[in-house]
């Protein structure tokens, strides 16, 4: 079953993850100190948060989380159908995990990530370039544009 994602840019993950320990009611299930992840049920989300230097806050990104590689060819092709431009990341390191990955734009240019996590890493990894993923996008016809 997929999982909705979203991923936050904070300033503090200390006072955040009091906040939203708080809200959701339980820690997080990981917290390091440049980063933390909620795997709720009820809703189910994949809610991460990182803070960094030199990155805007609020809402990073948006995603779907599959469970498996079937599901992931799925809402790849879900994507494809939609005619949304693809940035293929392939496999990648990123919040302590190793996943499969790509990212889209929709029509306004919110970014989203797609993946499947394949295991856990002791590092951050790389973070999402997201002027590689919009000037990617800018090269090709969007599929609403005029």
């Amino acid at each position: 079953m997929k999982r909705m994602h979203i991923h936050l840019s904070v300033d503090s993950i200390e006072k955040s993850v009091a906040y939203y320990s708080r809200l959701f009611g339980s820690p997080p299930t990981v917290q390091k100190d440049d980063y933390a992840k909620w795997m709720l049920e009820n809703p189910r989300v994949n809610f991460a948060m990182s803070s960094h230097e030199g990155t805007e806050r609020g809402i990073e990104h948006i995603g779907i989380e599959a469970e498996n590689m079937d599901e992931l060819a799925e809402v790849y092709g879900r994507i494809r159908d939609a005619g949304g431009d693809i940035y293929e990341e392939g496999q990648t390191t990123c919040c302590y995990a190793q996943s499969e990955k790509n990212w889209t734009r929709d029509p306004d240019g919110v970014i989203w990530e797609t993946f499947s996590t394949t295991g856990e890493v002791t590092h951050y990894g790389t973070r999402i370039d997201a002027e590689k993923i919009a000037a990617e996008s800018n090269e090709q016809e969007h599929c609403c544009q005029a």
